[in-house]
């Protein structure tokens, strides 16, 4: 079965990437690698043997290799050659192929062989699916603690990373760890709260290093108080900063990811459990993130290729756990069957993962990472 180019197709560059994004939010990825996605847009059946394949290359370079590859030339040398349109942030190409076998038949619906302008001859290894190299990730509630920890393995794999936190001064270190990984940094100001902040933290994302890929909504906060004596504002507060902070800076970063994309909401194990303070506003926030998370999935996935996962860490060091009474930690580590308290790397892998091609059929889930305090 032989794979042959046989037209290419023209898109007004003013409508271009209008054009190229409707049609990529409803087809099948069929190919992936470092330098680009590929996206069966048309499958041939046995009345259509043509099929339209879209192509979004990371860049130019990228593009101009495969123009210079043995599988272009193979696959070009008596058809004319497709072209490539820039837009503001991307680079497509589209493809019309004939796929020809034994007696010109079509094939049957579903089927597929290897095409051109996918390398499918280079599968990704198992360690380059983990690689963000030259995506754009944004990790809200960078200023601090976890909010760090994430930025910072994003940038050590591979990603220009988009930071933010209401509290602009404290930005400086994380910015500065990002860029110590040879990765761009954008450090903006912002509070999740506030539809307008979300919206410009994503415009200037965008603006500046040309598209988000990934977004880790990191900021939150805790309180323990018991519920008999919890003022509406207080509870009101932590929902404001821990579900509709999550929620509208989701909304906003779905509008400009393309397929491939991956949400990771920060939840909790108290989301699934109780640890004996009480923390009514907070516990219910993150039962909630459990919610949204599964919902934007079922949304967004399939429409728009974009993943929508949970994390729900257990016990690691942070702002919050400061603030637990003396001798808090001791007393709950007989819950956790690895017998100690999380580091921050650990859960930062995690998001890596769930960020990347590694996880690219994962998404609806809630990822416990607590030494298995959930099992006890």
């Amino acid at each position: 079965m032989s794979v042959v180019k046989i037209n290419a197709i023209t898109v007004p560059r003013d409508r271009f990437d209008e054009f190229a994004r409707r049609f990529a939010s409803r087809a099948g990825r069929v190919s992936s690698a470092p330098g680009f996605e590929a996206f069966e847009l048309l499958r041939p059946n046995d009345e259509r043997e043509v099929c339209l394949v879209l192509t979004r290359w990371r860049s130019e370079e990228d593009f101009q290799a495969w123009v210079a590859s043995p599988d272009f030339a193979a696959g070009h040398a008596q058809h004319r050659e497709g072209g490539a349109v820039g837009t503001a942030s991307e680079l497509w190409s589209f493809d019309v192929l004939e796929r020809r076998g034994a007696g010109g038949r079509g094939l049957s619906p579903g089927r597929s062989t290897p095409l051109p302008s996918i390398r499918q001859d280079q599968p990704m290894s198992t360690l380059d699916a983990f690689s963000l190299t030259d995506k754009v990730a944004l990790v809200t509630g960078a200023s601090s603690g976890l909010g760090v920890e994430f930025a910072d393995a994003l940038a050590d794999a591979g990603a220009d990373v988009v930071i933010c936190a209401r509290r602009a001064d404290r930005l400086e270190d994380t910015k500065a760890r990002v860029e110590g990984h040879g990765r761009r940094c954008v450090a903006v100001q912002a509070d999740v709260t506030d539809v307008d902040d979300c919206r410009r933290v994503v415009e200037q994302a965008v603006a500046e290093l040309g598209r988000v890929d990934v977004l880790v909504n990191n900021a939150g906060m805790g309180t323990a108080v018991p519920a008999t004596r919890e003022e509406p504002e207080e509870f009101r507060r932590v929902i404001d900063i821990n579900l509709h902070g999550s929620y509208w800076m989701a909304q906003a970063c779905a509008r400009v990811m393309q397929p491939g994309a991956s949400i990771i909401n920060i939840g909790s194990v108290l989301g699934s459990t109780t640890a004996g303070l009480p923390q009514a506003a907070y516990a219910s926030s993150k039962a909630a993130i459990i919610g949204l998370t599964r919902d934007l999935a079922q949304q967004w996935t399939g429409r728009k290729g974009i993943r929508v996962n949970a994390l729900a860490p257990g016990f690691f060091h942070s702002e919050m756990t400061e603030q637990y009474p003396e001798g808090y930690l001791d007393q709950m580590l007989w819950r956790i069957p690895t017998g100690r308290v999380g580091q921050g790397s650990e859960l930062a892998a995690a998001v890596v993962f769930l960020a990347s091609d590694a996880a690219s059929y994962i998404t609806g889930v809630l990822l416990p990472v607590d030494g298995g305090l959930l099992t006890t």
